[in-house]
């Protein structure tokens, strides 16, 4: 076996202190030996960077950086994807509130290396305690890039993850000028990227959990939950990329029912008074794919959801809260 192809580990952070050494601890114990591991501080004000800065003092693998200027989240992640040596084969990102298990890259590299048409290797991963990224039948370290994104649309298991979760091909990402894009209404740029490599590269899958990603009450995902963005999102990844490895009767299908799911919460949404914040998300996302808030569909679902809550006002009120929060109704967790 020839020697082992170079990594870069890739690591933008801000404000992460509470988290940093453990997140950087991870990747210096990683089983795999030939990587670089780039620390890009994006004007921290937590003490991150003086963390950061000590482990650079003491490990020759660790290389640290500071933006000149705060920038945003995808602007920080491509300007440290730049920083990637030109001899590394690989890119592996860890999010710096996030852990990556011993064997991740080792393991990511492996499936990698089997086949030069991967363009992107994945695995499952912890989610807080849940295990994800669930879809890939055992046995199966390969797919199509396509028929990896028809996968994710047609049964929605979700194969990307977060950042932390996948490994690029080193080449690949070099060739993108912009890897995550900037626009004003992406809202998530690594799910868009992962789909445009796939539809020009293979995806790898390993069948083990190398990867554990925090949940946090106070960040901006969590903050933004009870706005259903995985329904936006969906809707924003169906429209861009469904036709591309969808037949016409499939995306008909999905684009109708997601579509009637998504003005009905919305038409709830409307009864429950959601503030500015939560239209503005939702008018961003749509403007994304060409569209508006459909003032027509929504009345027209609202109308139906108000007959419902006149007629069960309790049951109505009670799910309606349940469904917004992201929570399940009282009346069905007695009975689950």
């Amino acid at each position: 076996m020839g020697p082992e192809p170079r990594v870069s580990v890739v690591a933008p952070f801000y404000n992460t202190a509470e988290y940093i050494a453990e997140a950087i601890e991870s990747v210096l114990a990683q089983s795999y030996s030939n990587f670089e591991f780039l620390l890009v501080n994006n004007k921290s004000t937590d003490g991150s960077r003086e963390i950061a800065l000590k482990f650079a003092a003491r490990d020759s693998r660790v290389k640290f950086f500071d933006n000149e200027t705060f920038v945003g989240q995808a602007e920080n992640y491509n300007g440290a994807l730049r920083r990637i040596g030109a001899d590394s084969k690989y890119v592996k990102m860890v999010q710096m509130d996030d852990t990556i298990f011993p064997d991740c890259i080792s393991k990511m590299v492996e499936v990698a290396e089997r086949d030069p048409r991967i363009g992107l290797v994945s695995s499952f991963y912890l989610n807080g305690n849940e295990p994800r990224n669930v879809g890939v039948p055992y046995g199966t370290w390969r797919l199509p890039g396509s028929q990896a994104c028809r996968l994710m649309l047609a049964t929605e298991c979700f194969l990307l993850g977060t950042p932390t979760v996948v490994m690029y091909r080193a080449d690949i990402v070099r060739a993108r000028e912009t890897f995550f894009p900037t626009e004003r209404y992406h809202h998530h740029p690594d799910t868009e990227a992962g789909y445009d490599l796939l539809l020009q590269h293979d995806f790898g899958f390993v069948h083990q959990i190398l990867s554990f990603c925090r949940t946090q009450d106070e960040s901006i995902t969590a903050r933004r939950s009870s706005f259903n963005p995985e329904a936006l999102d969906y809707l924003i990844t169906l429209e861009r990329y469904g036709r591309q490895v969808l037949s016409e009767a499939e995306f008909k299908k999905l684009s109708t029912r997601k579509w009637d799911y998504y003005w009905r919460f919305l038409a709830r949404s409307l009864l429950a008074r959601r503030d500015e914040e939560f239209w503005g998300y939702h008018r961003d996302g749509l403007a994304a794919i060409g569209r508006e808030l459909n003032a027509g569909e929504i009345a027209r679902h609202t109308l139906g959801a108000a007959v419902r809550l006149a007629a069960h006002p309790v049951d109505s009120m009670e799910r309606l809260g349940a469904r917004l929060l992201g929570t399940k109704p009282a009346a069905l967790r007695t009975r689950w």
